[in-house]
């Protein structure tokens, strides 16, 4: 059965981004649309998806909503090693390791299609650049923590901020979830605070640093980038290691 223009748009995220990293046949496309949506879930905010010391035995891709990856110290303090958006995998090739070493929670409501390890071994078998495709978005999920690990070693409170900021919106561009220099910001400062490595107190005094100098409005759930090049400047901010756009 061909698939409708509601379904479509339903995997539309997943596809997009997929084919920028690699761009992928007309059959790879919609053998995926299909594998997407004959699998969806659904969870609530607040939801550990997967936790630390599971096994893992699917690919899940997120349609809709906003997950972070984080770890928790035996204290309790936790520290948000990556955010997960719409259009990216939360474990494209975790299944080849016993266990996964950190958990996943969903930070929003989240729509998402889990996809059984067989079904995914198949559509790669038949589908060289979907495993490619596959591939990059693993080895981009790589380049992330790279650019993390820089951002809590070297970079200060400021640059570490307006850092994160440049990256949520140019990994939300690709998906079309970018309008202008704005996105929905659905997260607290708390989730902030964990992923930049900062105290609320800290974080909250970045961003009203932020806000005074004219570069971010952040206000009902929204955050907006007035002048997004100079924000690229305060950050030490490159998109490359993104590899969200085509050469040549």
């Amino acid at each position: 059965m061909p698939l409708s223009t509601s379904d479509r748009s339903l995997a539309e995220p997943v596809i997009r981004r997929l084919n920028v990293l690699r761009p992928m046949s007309a059959e790879a496309r919609q053998s995926l649309e299909y594998a997407l949506l004959e699998a969806l879930q659904r969870t609530r905010s607040g939801e550990d998806l997967i936790s630390e010391g599971d096994a893992v035995d699917s690919v899940r891709l997120v349609l809709s909503g906003w997950l972070c990856r984080y770890k928790t110290l035996e204290d309790g303090r936790r520290q948000i090693v990556n955010f997960i958006f719409p259009g990216e995998s939360c474990d494209a090739h975790a299944f080849l390791m016993p266990a996964i070493d950190h958990s996943i929670a969903t930070m929003t409501p989240v729509v998402y299609a889990e996809i059984k390890r067989a079904h995914v071994e198949s559509l790669v078998a038949n589908h060289r650049s979907l495993a490619e495709a596959f591939l990059c978005e693993t080895l981009v999920n790589a380049a992330i923590q790279r650019e993390w690990a820089i951002n809590l070693g070297r970079r200060v409170a400021l640059e570490r901020v307006a850092h994160l900021f440049c990256e949520i919106i140019e990994r939300l561009r690709p998906v079309g979830m970018v309008d202008g220099n704005s996105c929905v910001m659905p997260i607290t400062q708390t989730d902030l605070a964990d992923a930049t490595g900062l105290s609320v107190v800290h974080l909250n005094r970045t961003l009203q640093e932020l806000r005074a100098s004219g570069l971010i409005v952040l206000r009902e759930r929204t955050l907006t980038i007035n002048d997004l090049g100079a924000l690229k400047n305060a950050a030490l901010f490159s998109p490359s290691y993104l590899q969200l756009y085509r050469r040549g």
